[in-house]
Protein backbone atom coordinates (compact mmCIF):
# COMPACT_ATOMS: atom_id res chain seq x y z
CA UNK A 1 0.00 0.00 0.00
CA UNK A 2 3.02 2.50 0.73
CA UNK A 3 3.81 2.58 -3.23
CA UNK A 4 0.07 3.25 -4.22
CA UNK A 5 0.39 6.09 -1.89
CA UNK A 6 3.78 7.04 -3.24
CA UNK A 7 3.21 7.08 -6.94
CA UNK A 8 -0.06 9.02 -5.99
CA UNK A 9 1.78 11.59 -4.41
CA UNK A 10 4.57 11.91 -7.22
CA UNK A 11 1.83 12.37 -9.97
CA UNK A 12 -0.57 14.85 -7.89
CA UNK A 13 2.74 16.96 -6.70
CA UNK A 14 4.34 17.15 -9.86
CA UNK A 15 1.15 16.65 -12.85
CA UNK A 16 3.30 18.54 -15.28
CA UNK A 17 6.22 16.05 -15.56
CA UNK A 18 3.69 13.04 -15.51
CA UNK A 19 1.84 14.53 -18.65
CA UNK A 20 4.78 15.47 -20.45
CA UNK A 21 5.90 11.74 -19.82
CA UNK A 22 3.02 10.11 -20.45
CA UNK A 23 1.41 11.69 -23.64
CA UNK A 24 4.63 14.45 -24.44
CA UNK A 25 2.19 17.10 -23.59
CA UNK A 26 3.96 20.24 -22.39
CA UNK A 27 0.85 21.66 -20.75
CA UNK A 28 1.22 23.63 -17.71
CA UNK A 29 -2.53 24.05 -17.22
CA UNK A 30 -3.63 20.91 -15.48
CA UNK A 31 -6.26 20.32 -12.74
CA UNK A 32 -5.47 16.71 -10.20
CA UNK A 33 -9.35 15.36 -10.05
CA UNK A 34 -11.18 14.10 -7.36
CA UNK A 35 -11.26 9.99 -7.64
CA UNK A 36 -14.19 9.31 -6.66
CA UNK A 37 -17.03 9.25 -9.30
CA UNK A 38 -20.87 8.12 -9.63
CA UNK A 39 -21.95 4.60 -8.23
CA UNK A 40 -19.60 2.88 -6.69
CA UNK A 41 -16.92 4.49 -5.42
CA UNK A 42 -13.29 4.14 -7.38
CA UNK A 43 -10.06 3.38 -5.68
CA UNK A 44 -8.26 6.28 -4.76
CA UNK A 45 -5.31 4.39 -3.21
CA UNK A 46 -4.03 3.56 -6.73
CA UNK A 47 -4.83 5.68 -9.47
CA UNK A 48 -4.62 9.49 -10.61
CA UNK A 49 -6.76 11.61 -12.67
CA UNK A 50 -4.94 14.71 -14.41
CA UNK A 51 -7.07 16.60 -16.62
CA UNK A 52 -5.35 18.64 -19.50
CA UNK A 53 -7.21 21.24 -21.68
CA UNK A 54 -9.85 18.97 -23.03
CA UNK A 55 -8.90 15.50 -22.02
CA UNK A 56 -8.18 13.55 -19.00
CA UNK A 57 -5.23 11.27 -18.11
CA UNK A 58 -5.94 8.53 -16.12
CA UNK A 59 -2.90 7.02 -14.67
CA UNK A 60 -3.46 3.21 -12.66
CA UNK A 61 -0.49 2.31 -10.52
CA UNK A 62 0.01 -1.59 -10.03
CA UNK A 63 2.42 -3.45 -8.20
CA UNK A 64 1.07 -6.87 -9.73
CA UNK A 65 -1.29 -7.72 -12.23
CA UNK A 66 -3.35 -9.52 -9.82
CA UNK A 67 -6.45 -7.43 -9.25
CA UNK A 68 -10.16 -8.42 -8.29
CA UNK A 69 -12.20 -7.87 -10.45
CA UNK A 70 -9.52 -8.01 -13.05
CA UNK A 71 -8.07 -5.13 -14.15
CA UNK A 72 -9.17 -5.03 -17.82
CA UNK A 73 -12.60 -4.60 -16.57
CA UNK A 74 -11.69 -1.78 -14.16
CA UNK A 75 -10.15 0.07 -16.58
CA UNK A 76 -13.56 -0.37 -19.13
CA UNK A 77 -15.46 0.65 -15.69
CA UNK A 78 -13.08 3.37 -14.59
CA UNK A 79 -13.39 4.80 -18.49
CA UNK A 80 -17.41 4.20 -19.05
CA UNK A 81 -17.77 6.52 -15.72
CA UNK A 82 -15.51 8.85 -16.63
CA UNK A 83 -16.98 9.73 -19.52
CA UNK A 84 -20.25 9.79 -18.27
CA UNK A 85 -19.01 12.26 -16.03
CA UNK A 86 -16.73 14.37 -18.18
CA UNK A 87 -17.66 13.69 -21.57
CA UNK A 88 -14.18 14.40 -23.30
CA UNK A 89 -11.29 12.25 -24.34
CA UNK A 90 -9.32 10.17 -21.75
CA UNK A 91 -6.14 8.30 -21.57
CA UNK A 92 -5.78 5.31 -19.83
CA UNK A 93 -2.12 4.47 -18.70
CA UNK A 94 -1.33 1.00 -16.38
CA UNK A 95 2.19 1.48 -14.39
CA UNK A 96 2.91 -1.96 -13.50
CA UNK A 97 6.09 -1.38 -11.35
CA UNK A 98 7.49 -4.65 -10.23
CA UNK A 99 9.11 -6.85 -12.63
CA UNK A 100 7.45 -9.81 -13.53
CA UNK A 101 6.84 -12.69 -15.88
CA UNK A 102 3.59 -12.84 -15.61
CA UNK A 103 1.10 -12.96 -18.94
CA UNK A 104 -1.74 -10.31 -17.13
CA UNK A 105 0.70 -7.25 -18.06
CA UNK A 106 1.14 -7.98 -21.23
CA UNK A 107 -2.72 -7.31 -21.44
CA UNK A 108 -3.87 -4.07 -23.06
CA UNK A 109 -7.39 -4.48 -23.36
CA UNK A 110 -10.68 -5.89 -22.55
CA UNK A 111 -12.18 -8.11 -24.20
CA UNK A 112 -15.81 -9.33 -24.39
CA UNK A 113 -18.48 -10.50 -27.61
CA UNK A 114 -18.27 -7.69 -29.56
CA UNK A 115 -16.79 -5.17 -26.76
CA UNK A 116 -13.16 -3.91 -27.43
CA UNK A 117 -11.58 -1.41 -25.19
CA UNK A 118 -7.67 -0.34 -25.44
CA UNK A 119 -5.43 1.16 -23.05
CA UNK A 120 -1.65 1.91 -22.93
CA UNK A 121 0.37 -0.34 -20.55
CA UNK A 122 4.01 0.50 -19.53
CA UNK A 123 6.39 -2.22 -17.49
CA UNK A 124 8.76 0.02 -15.98
CA UNK A 125 11.54 -3.40 -16.22
CA UNK A 126 11.16 -2.33 -19.73
CA UNK A 127 11.68 1.17 -19.72
CA UNK A 128 15.35 2.68 -20.84
CA UNK A 129 16.50 4.70 -17.59
CA UNK A 130 17.89 8.08 -19.52
CA UNK A 131 13.88 10.08 -19.70
CA UNK A 132 13.64 9.08 -16.03
CA UNK A 133 16.94 10.41 -14.91
CA UNK A 134 16.61 13.45 -16.46
CA UNK A 135 13.38 14.74 -14.65
CA UNK A 136 13.48 14.71 -10.90
CA UNK A 137 10.03 14.51 -10.62
CA UNK A 138 10.70 10.86 -12.38
CA UNK A 139 13.73 9.56 -9.92
CA UNK A 140 11.92 7.67 -7.82
CA UNK A 141 10.85 5.30 -10.72
CA UNK A 142 14.43 5.36 -12.58
CA UNK A 143 15.20 2.85 -9.90
CA UNK A 144 13.05 0.62 -10.94
CA UNK A 145 13.57 0.72 -15.25
CA UNK A 146 15.69 -1.51 -17.43
CA UNK A 147 19.53 -2.10 -16.34
CA UNK A 148 21.89 -4.77 -16.95
CA UNK A 149 23.94 -3.26 -13.58
CA UNK A 150 21.17 -2.09 -11.17
CA UNK A 151 23.42 -1.21 -8.62
CA UNK A 152 25.08 1.25 -10.77
CA UNK A 153 21.63 2.56 -11.83
CA UNK A 154 20.65 2.58 -8.15
CA UNK A 155 23.80 5.03 -7.50
CA UNK A 156 23.44 7.28 -10.47
CA UNK A 157 19.34 8.25 -8.89
CA UNK A 158 21.00 8.81 -5.52
CA UNK A 159 23.68 11.19 -7.41
CA UNK A 160 20.88 12.70 -8.72
CA UNK A 161 19.16 13.20 -5.61
CA UNK A 162 21.86 14.78 -4.13
CA UNK A 163 21.90 17.57 -7.21
CA UNK A 164 18.51 19.01 -6.24
CA UNK A 165 18.92 22.42 -4.41
CA UNK A 166 15.58 22.67 -2.66
CA UNK A 167 15.99 20.67 0.95
CA UNK A 168 12.28 19.99 1.22
CA UNK A 169 12.09 18.49 -2.72
CA UNK A 170 15.53 16.65 -1.84
CA UNK A 171 14.15 14.92 1.39
CA UNK A 172 10.75 14.01 -0.35
CA UNK A 173 12.00 12.41 -3.37
CA UNK A 174 14.76 10.69 -1.50
CA UNK A 175 11.80 9.43 0.57
CA UNK A 176 9.92 8.19 -2.77
CA UNK A 177 13.13 7.01 -3.59
CA UNK A 178 13.46 4.72 -0.75
CA UNK A 179 10.17 3.14 -1.14
CA UNK A 180 10.02 2.30 -4.54
CA UNK A 181 13.84 0.80 -4.47
CA UNK A 182 12.57 -1.30 -2.26
CA UNK A 183 10.51 -3.71 -5.05
CA UNK A 184 13.99 -4.11 -6.90
CA UNK A 185 16.83 -3.61 -3.74
CA UNK A 186 17.61 -5.00 -0.05
CA UNK A 187 16.97 -2.31 2.40
CA UNK A 188 20.31 -2.49 3.52
CA UNK A 189 21.74 -1.61 0.22
CA UNK A 190 19.37 1.11 -0.67
CA UNK A 191 20.55 2.80 2.76
CA UNK A 192 24.13 2.48 1.91
CA UNK A 193 23.52 4.74 -0.61
CA UNK A 194 20.74 7.17 0.62
CA UNK A 195 21.81 9.32 3.30
CA UNK A 196 19.80 9.41 6.80
CA UNK A 197 20.16 13.46 6.78
CA UNK A 198 18.89 14.22 3.36
CA UNK A 199 15.64 11.32 4.30
CA UNK A 200 15.03 13.69 7.48
CA UNK A 201 14.49 16.72 5.07
CA UNK A 202 11.29 14.73 4.12
CA UNK A 203 8.34 16.60 5.53
CA UNK A 204 5.69 14.70 3.73
CA UNK A 205 7.53 10.82 3.79
CA UNK A 206 5.75 10.04 7.31
CA UNK A 207 1.93 11.18 6.92
CA UNK A 208 2.28 9.36 3.48
CA UNK A 209 3.65 6.00 4.98
CA UNK A 210 1.17 6.17 7.88
CA UNK A 211 -1.52 7.10 5.01
CA UNK A 212 -0.49 3.90 3.70
CA UNK A 213 -0.78 1.63 7.35
CA UNK A 214 -4.13 3.05 8.02
CA UNK A 215 -5.37 1.90 4.99
CA UNK A 216 -3.53 -1.74 4.85
CA UNK A 217 -5.05 -1.98 8.45
CA UNK A 218 -8.93 -1.10 6.99
CA UNK A 219 -7.53 -3.54 3.92
CA UNK A 220 -7.46 -6.82 6.14
CA UNK A 221 -9.97 -6.07 8.59
CA UNK A 222 -12.31 -5.66 5.55
CA UNK A 223 -10.77 -9.17 4.16
CA UNK A 224 -11.59 -10.70 7.19
CA UNK A 225 -15.21 -9.80 7.64
CA UNK A 226 -16.14 -10.59 3.72
CA UNK A 227 -14.77 -14.24 4.44
CA UNK A 228 -16.23 -14.39 8.07
CA UNK A 229 -19.91 -13.47 6.66
CA UNK A 230 -19.32 -15.53 4.05
CA UNK A 231 -19.16 -18.59 5.92
CA UNK A 232 -21.75 -17.22 8.12
CA UNK A 233 -24.33 -16.31 6.38
CA UNK A 234 -23.50 -17.57 1.97
CA UNK A 235 -22.23 -14.85 -0.34
CA UNK A 236 -22.39 -11.44 0.46
CA UNK A 237 -24.52 -9.89 -2.70
CA UNK A 238 -22.31 -6.82 -4.43
CA UNK A 239 -24.64 -4.20 -2.88
CA UNK A 240 -23.37 -5.24 0.57
CA UNK A 241 -20.09 -5.33 0.10
CA UNK A 242 -19.91 -2.16 -1.27
CA UNK A 243 -21.93 -0.60 1.76
CA UNK A 244 -19.19 -2.71 3.80
CA UNK A 245 -16.54 -1.25 1.70
CA UNK A 246 -17.57 2.32 2.81
CA UNK A 247 -17.35 1.53 7.04
CA UNK A 248 -14.50 3.54 8.67
CA UNK A 249 -12.12 1.67 10.54
CA UNK A 250 -13.93 1.64 13.60
CA UNK A 251 -16.94 0.52 12.34
CA UNK A 252 -16.11 -2.71 10.60
CA UNK A 253 -14.21 -3.69 13.90
CA UNK A 254 -17.49 -3.48 15.17
CA UNK A 255 -19.03 -5.60 12.66
CA UNK A 256 -16.72 -8.10 13.16
CA UNK A 257 -18.22 -8.76 16.24
CA UNK A 258 -21.82 -8.64 15.44
CA UNK A 259 -21.60 -10.76 12.89
CA UNK A 260 -20.95 -13.49 15.37
CA UNK A 261 -24.58 -13.25 16.65
CA UNK A 262 -25.98 -13.26 12.91
CA UNK A 263 -28.31 -15.95 11.42
CA UNK A 264 -29.58 -14.51 8.45
CA UNK A 265 -28.64 -12.09 5.78
CA UNK A 266 -31.47 -10.03 6.78
CA UNK A 267 -29.08 -9.30 10.24
CA UNK A 268 -26.37 -7.80 7.97
CA UNK A 269 -29.00 -5.39 6.38
CA UNK A 270 -30.47 -4.37 9.40
CA UNK A 271 -26.98 -3.69 11.28
CA UNK A 272 -25.89 -0.98 8.28
CA UNK A 273 -28.92 0.83 8.13
CA UNK A 274 -28.49 1.27 11.92
CA UNK A 275 -24.61 2.16 11.52
CA UNK A 276 -24.52 4.14 8.31
CA UNK A 277 -26.33 7.31 7.41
Amino acid sequence: MDYDNICKYLAEEYPSEFVSWLLSDEATDIQVLKTELSAEPIRADSLTLLQTGNRILHIEFQTLPASDPPLPFRMLDYWVRLYRQYRCPIVQVVIFLKSTTSEAVFIEQFAATNTRHRYRVIRLWEQEPAPLLANPALLPFATLAKSNTPNDLLEQVVAQIDMIEEPEQRGNLAACVEVLAGLRFSENLIRQFLREEVMQESVTYQSIIQKGRREGKKEEALSLIVRQLARRLGAVDQQMQVRIQQLPIAQLEELGEALLDFTAPTDLAVWLEEHQS
